[in-house]
């Protein structure tokens, strides 16, 4: 099978070939994607309207237990209000015959009931307050015209509340609206009852908080979605829902129902439906949501339906114009492909003249330069083979002159040794290796122990040159020898402190390397003359002035002190970068200091080097 498509595939012609290939390429993946995107799209779907389900009913659940903890916090306030329970438990004392003053003073405790009961309900929505004594005494934010509390003592629940301890509440679930005003626009109430107890636990009056069943289906009415959504009592009977009639009967979905916070798709009747619950902890309770599979899953489905159509039919789009293209595309190829036959041969006059404005065009016009590039590297080839061997002749002649002076010198060095003179023969040898590293341009970096042999070798040089010396004293630190610097840092310095500071007599210099924190110091000192405010101000307005302008060495001047302070705090600036200092110090008859600051971070150590 394999060797008959070959077959037919090299009978085609080329475009036929390309075409045909992306064709392939682009329908076998699409198909591919469009089977696995429908297949993955079902689960997607799936976790999609679950996490929706569950998002609906965790909004609805805040402002459920919003609504019940605003209830909670009365009682918890009645309950362990230090005054309110002080003046309650006065009041569960039956007193007789009391005084004028004492009833006025009775009169003021029960206002003062009353008003913190007034301003712990202004918050929130409304609620009913009732305070209940055991000896029939109550307190309320409502008429006894609308209820008599007292009636709460009939109570089947206020049997329950008797049995409770602490801080322990009684919920009880939605119930016949027992105030008058309400109960044509709210049939159903929703209460919580807690006891008062005294220093001995004994139970001295109850607090119990109503609030209307509305409250509660009001919030499912105002959700956005399209779910069933009820409040279950821990029996799994309705406290509250959008449909009143359905109050207090058992919920019909119950069996579906877990003990956990949860959210799942069950089947009833071949329907699918999601249910949703989230149990608020403080009151037993549970809110429910359930909502058809079909109906959550709409609008999912038609977003995912259309995205797929959208696909289709761009791809379809897609095909057609990338076969227009390439059959455009595979004519001008063809043409260069003829044109590379003949440069095969050997004929490089030929220019294929594809000048369309594709990258068929830009490949073709490189070809052409390519060719004219070819021709133009033919002719250069014989002109730089004779340069080349020219450069080597000459590369040849530069590296003779410097060895033979350096061996002529050698040679001197070693009959003056012989005669005996050896302070000529170390001033010969100094002057070999100074001269060595000058002429070398193969180092542009050094390591700081060479640079002091430079010094030491220069220093000297110069006693010989002069009828007083100049002794050195070094203080190194043995860190500081491996890092690299430019050479002939030091050198110029050196000399400006025999020359100008010590003014060629005798004196002397000390060189200090310190490896500190974060920067390496060297301190180059003389005990020389030294200079004046006025001429230490022009040499530092010299050197700042020197980064950045376009500093230029003196060519006719020859040795080394042409080099000059100036060139080392550019080379050193421009190597190090401006973290780079340089600081120079002077007083009259003191001597002068020269203070280099490099950064570590900067400084290259001779192994770094080395390895790179």
């Amino acid at each position: 099978m394999g060797k008959k498509v070959h077959t037919l595939m090299s009978l085609r012609s080329f475009r036929f070939k390309v075409i045909f290939i992306s064709f392939i390429c682009l329908l076998i993946p699409a198909t591919m994607t469009l089977f696995i995107y429908n297949y993955l799209t079902k689960d997607t779907i799936r976790e999609q309207a679950l996490s929706n389900a569950n998002r609906e009913l965790t909004i609805a659940n805040e402002y459920v237990e919003k609504l019940l903890e605003d209830m909670m916090y009365i009682t918890n306030f009645i309950q362990v209000d230090a005054e309110m329970n002080t003046l309650l438990k006065r009041k569960t004392k039956n007193i007789f015959n009391q005084t004028r003053e004492q009833k006025y003073q009775s009169f003021l405790a029960d206002s003062k009931i009353n008003k913190t009961i007034d301003n712990i309900t202004l918050l929130g929505g409304k609620s009913y307050v009732t305070i209940l004594l055991k000896n029939g005494k109550s307190y309320t934010n409502y008429s006894n015209s609308e209820y008599n509390p007292t009636d709460l003592f009939q109570e089947e629940w206020f049997k329950q509340l008797n049995l409770t301890k602490g801080y322990e509440s009684v919920w009880i679930g939605s119930q016949p609206t027992m105030f008058k005003s309400e109960k044509n626009l709210n049939p159903y109430q929703i209460s919580v009852a807690r006891t008062l107890r005294d220093e001995n636990s004994n139970i001295y009056g109850y607090v119990i908080v109503t609030t209307m069943e509305n409250k509660i289906s009001q919030i499912f009415e105002n959700m956005s979605g399209h779910e069933e959504m009820v409040l279950l009592d821990s029996s799994n009977h309705i406290i509250s829902k959008k449909d009143h009639s359905k109050i207090g009967k058992l919920f019909r979905y119950r069996d579906q129902l877990k003990e956990n916070n949860y959210s799942n798709i069950f089947q009833i009747s071949k329907m699918n439906y999601i249910i949703a619950e989230h149990k608020i902890s403080f009151t037993g309770w549970k809110l429910v949501s359930v909502v058809p599979y079909k109906q959550a899953t709409n609008k999912v489905n038609s977003i995912f339906n259309k995205v797929i159509s959208v696909q289709v039919i761009f791809f379809t789009i897609f095909i057609v114009l990338m076969t227009y293209s390439l059959r455009t595309i595979t004519k001008p190829i063809s043409r260069l492909g003829n044109v590379a036959d003949i440069v095969q041969q050997g004929n490089l006059s030929i220019r294929s003249r594809i000048r369309t404005k594709d990258e068929i065009g830009k490949l073709s016009e490189s070809f052409d330069l390519m060719l004219d590039r070819i021709n133009e590297k033919i002719r250069e080839i014989t002109a730089t083979e004779e340069r080349k061997r020219k450069a080597e002749l000459d590369m040849l002649q530069a590296q003779i002159n410097p060895h033979f002076l350096f061996n002529v010198l050698n040679s001197i060095r070693m009959k003056v040794l012989v005669k005996g003179d050896k302070e000529s023969a170390n001033m010969i040898s100094s002057l070999s290796k100074l001269l060595r590293m000058t002429i070398s341009k193969e180092k542009e970096t050094i390591t700081f122990y060479e640079e002091i042999q430079i010094v030491l070798d220069f220093i000297n040089i110069m006693n010989m040159r002069q009828k007083e010396k100049v002794h050195v004293e070094l203080s190194i630190h043995e860190d500081t020898n491996s890092i690299m610097i430019p050479r002939f840092i030091l050198q110029p310095i050196i000399e400006n402190s025999i020359i100008h500071g010590l003014n060629q007599r005798a004196g002397t210099i000390k060189v200090n390397a310190e490896w500190k924190e974060n920067e390496v110091t060297i301190v180059v000192e003389d005990d020389g003359q030294g200079m004046d405010d006025q001429a230490l101000s022009q040499l530092n307005r010299k050197l700042i002035q020197t980064v950045g302008s376009d500093y230029q060495m003196d060519k006719n001047k020859k040795g080394f002190s042409s080099l000059g302070v100036s060139n080392v705090y550019e080379r050193l600036y421009m190597t190090f970068g401006p973290e780079f200092k340089m600081e120079i110090k002077s007083e009259i008859g003191k001597g002068t200091q020269v203070i280099l600051s490099i950064p570590k971070g900067g400084i290259k150590s001779n192994v770094q080097s080395n390895a790179s």
